[in-house]
């Protein structure tokens, strides 16, 4: 009998999210399951439970996904998993909690798409502001788009919080080769007046960049928005919006919405689950990973 493709995925949540499972199985996946709740202790009995009970030709078949709602917990996960192997019992593993490394990976790619169709230019050295940034989504976002050279500031309500993720920013997911800084919510209106692009990744339904501030914008050139709950993280943005003027802006700035976002992310996750299927050697896959095949997807 020839053996299942069997993807084991990991959340530290007590609900496995149904979108990844429906995501894994329309990427051919045969069985997706769950395990709950689990704690970073665990990983290493996990993972070996998992390349020990399978053949080598099967384990080909095999795979890890680390979902969960922590940047940092998922991808320390993704670490302990990849320590946890006894090659050549080895199997891939993709860490993507919460979506956010895909939603964050498609987000940057269709903001370079659109500073290069509309502006001929490149996130390097651009001034962006992730506008309730301190989130997974924000903190990845944050961190691609520094890595491209662009100079990034985390804004959240609460200043001190967004220097810790700053830092952590800085130095877990960045290695210390990037230099994200932090900003007050408070202090909004200033940034504005310097901003090339905007990250809107705040909670649903949480308006963060009102038409007041958009209209005060001289150099924005694109905003961008994961929020598909009205109303919008943008003021004047429909989800749908890919690229067309951004309502109100003086300074001809377009908008990306986060159903066009989701197009994107959409895209990278189903291709990183097959290139786990389709891999001839295990892969681990990562935030960094999600933005490369994201750029593919833009540029083809």
């Amino acid at each position: 009998m020839e053996k299942p493709f069997i993807l084991h995925m990991l959340t530290t949540a007590k609900n496995l999210s149904p979108f990844d499972v429906n995501m894994a199985l329309d990427a051919g996946w045969i069985s997706a399951i769950p395990y709950i709740n689990v704690e970073a202790s665990e990983v290493r009995g996990l993972v070996q439970d998992v390349i020990f009970s399978r053949s080598l030709k099967s384990l080909k078949k095999t795979g890890i996904f680390i979902g969960g709602r922590d940047a940092k917990q998922a991808l320390d996960m993704l670490k302990a998993s990849k320590n946890a192997m006894v090659p050549p019992f080895e199997v891939s593993v993709f860490a993507d909690p919460s979506g956010a490394f895909t939603t964050a990976a498609g987000m940057v790619a269709a903001v370079e798409r659109e500073l290069m169709a509309k502006f001929n230019t490149t996130l390097m050295g651009k001034n962006v502001l992730a506008l309730g940034g301190t989130g997974p989504v924000g903190q990845i976002a944050a961190v691609i788009a520094a890595q491209a050279g662009a100079n990034v500031r985390i804004v959240g309500r609460q200043l001190d919080k967004a220097q810790n993720i700053a830092e952590l920013c800085n130095h877990e997911f960045g290695d210390g080769k990037i230099n994200i800084i932090a900003g007050a919510d408070s202090d909004k209106a200033e940034y504005m007046q310097t901003a090339d692009v905007v990250f809107a990744t705040g909670a649903a339904g949480i308006e963060l960049l009102s038409a007041a501030l958009i209209a005060s914008a001289p150099q924005l050139k694109v905003a961008a928005d994961v929020n598909a709950v009205p109303p919008a993280g943008i003021a004047g943005l429909d989800a749908l919006h890919d690229g067309e003027p951004l309502v109100g802006s003086t300074s001809g700035a377009v908008g990306i919405g986060a159903l066009a976002i989701g197009n994107v992310k959409y895209q990278a996750q189903s291709r990183l689950l097959k290139k786990m299927i389709d891999s001839d050697k295990p892969v681990y896959l990562r935030f960094e990973h999600a933005f490369e095949v994201a750029r593919e997807h833009i540029r083809k």
